[in-house]
């Protein structure tokens, strides 16, 4: 009896733990003992749709900074531009949240460039940037890979679109966005009906949607995957894995069999530094290069395909803005082939793609963040290890600064003379030392694919279809199925 009473007295004492909070951290919804808000964000979220909107509305009631227990995870969510860009700025949250799914993904150990910090993340990002560059990011020899890409698929959608059928748009860029990266990581490109291309990028697809940025309830409570393995979605996450781990395996392993090619790709340049330095490895392992790789697969494929996925959509929903983009694109280009440098005389549609990163968000939140060390934030004291979930929606919709957020309006862009503003409120790849690594890459394939479109194609709406009001939710926002019909207006050559 003795010994039951004991075992009660400490599991009402852990509860009670469970749910106090730090002296000047923020307030937050009510907890509940060792579920923390899993219950009441579920329930948000499944009346409100997005977790972005779930973040607003308690927002509402608890102001710009407020906290929340996940599972067993202290959570601060910050809105508005003032604390959304301390958090962004401040050394302080520079770190990546740690906790199972993280390290699940990455072979039980922290590895990678996105989730990771500290000393390897410096080290991994300053290698990835050096040969990155030496592969042609970010200069003349990239703009020409996204040239080949664009092309490519301009011819396959002129033959798609012969007797005015309908093309899914949904994919439609999945292939030749991955593409132009996948050239540089591993020294050639895939061909537009790759069937196993097209099976990791349906996986992209399908994790991007099961989970959202703090990881998912496997990385809240990860027991739960021991007794609901499949409805938490552990199997599944699993699969898929492997699956990519299966392919990028098989591309190690091609360029281990032609290591005296002398080949100049990314993957090549990794493996002999992992030779160069195999009496000390450091972090550097044919592990962390394969994380590198899925980082980089992930983050370089989803989020530009849905973003042009979502210009193609609001351009058929706005057809006035289209002909304008048509205007200008024939006064400035003409039929001759657009470069990279045409860029900042196309201001109107630079500005049209401003104002659909902006409106559409597909990074509602940027990357997860977490505290490596106490700190403050605004009036309140953050403790050390705190996941820190910062709203880029908030900033994008705030309606003192835009008026009129909602309005899908690319004039905001632009001044008196037609000019492009820098708005600091306009944050789509995040700021700060941590903002975005495929930022250059990301922007010049948004930009060169949409001019190459539109200078080519009108599109339409088919006949009686509705266009999808509501995108999908997840890591990131994507938009849902559409199609569209693309009108020919000028030859494309064979």
């Amino acid at each position: 009896m003795f010994f039951v009473a004991v075992v009660i007295s400490v599991f009402i004492i852990v509860c009670i733990l469970d749910i106090i909070t730090p002296h000047k951290y923020p307030i937050g919804p009510t907890r509940v003992p060792l579920l923390g808000n899993y219950l009441e964000i579920r329930k948000l979220r499944n009346k409100l749709g997005f977790y972005h909107l779930v973040w607003d509305h308690l927002a509402k009631y608890y102001g710009k900074v407020f906290s929340v227990k996940l599972g067993r995870i202290e959570a601060v969510v910050v809105s508005g531009y003032d604390a959304v860009r301390q958090v962004l700025c401040k050394d302080d949250f520079d770190g990546r949240p740690d906790g199972f799914f993280f390290r699940f993904r990455a072979f039980y150990k922290r590895l990678g460039i996105v989730f990771v910090d500290g000393p390897t993340w410096t080290e991994q990002r300053k290698f990835c940037m050096q040969h990155l560059r030496k592969m042609g990011f970010g200069g003349d020899l990239m703009e020409r890979i996204i040239i080949e890409e664009v092309n490519d698929l301009m011819l396959d959608i002129s033959r798609k679109c012969e007797n005015g059928k309908p093309i899914e748009v949904y994919g439609l860029f999945d292939v030749s966005v991955l593409n132009g990266l996948w050239a540089m990581l591993a020294g050639h490109r895939f061909a537009l009906n790759d069937s196993r291309l097209a099976r990791l990028m349906e996986l992209v697809h399908v994790s991007f949607r099961m989970l959202d940025m703090s990881g998912g309830i496997l990385n809240q409570m990860p027991f739960i995957r021991f007794f609901a393995p499949k409805c938490s979605g552990y199997k599944y996450l699993k699969q898929i894995i492997n699956e990519f781990y299966t392919f990028l395996k098989e591309s190690v392993e091609e360029h281990k069999c032609r290591a005296n090619d002398q080949e100049d790709d990314f993957i090549s340049a990794f493996l002999k530094e992992i030779e160069k330095n195999k009496e000390s490895p450091g972090s550097f392992s044919e592990e962390q290069l394969l994380v590198i790789l899925l980082d980089l697969f992930l983050a370089g494929s989803e989020t530009t395909s849905s973003m042009l996925s979502f210009v193609i959509l609001l351009l058929l929903k706005h057809q006035d803005i289209q002909a304008k983009v048509h205007a200008e694109l024939d006064a400035v280009v003409g039929d001759r082939e657009i470069h990279l440098a045409d860029k900042n005389r196309l201001n109107y549609l630079e500005a049209v793609l401003m104002e659909v990163q902006r409106h559409s968000n597909v990074a509602p939140l940027a990357i997860a963040h977490r505290t490596i060390r106490k700190t403050s934030l605004q009036e309140y004291t953050i403790p050390k290890d705190t996941l820190v979930l910062a709203s880029i929606w908030s900033v994008h919709m705030d309606e003192q600064h835009w008026g009129d957020p909602k309005v899908f309006r690319p004039e905001r862009f632009l001044d008196s003379s037609g000019k492009i503003i820098n708005d600091s409120w306009f944050m789509p790849f995040g700021v700060g030392r941590r903002r975005c690594l495929g930022e250059i890459l990301a922007k010049t394939n948004i930009f060169m694919f949409i001019a190459k479109l539109i200078q080519h194609f009108e599109i339409r709406i088919p006949q009686g279809a509705q266009l999808p009001d509501k995108p999908q939710d997840g890591v990131t926002i994507s938009p849902s199925p559409f199609s569209a019909i693309f009108i020919p207006r000028r030859c494309l050559s064979q």
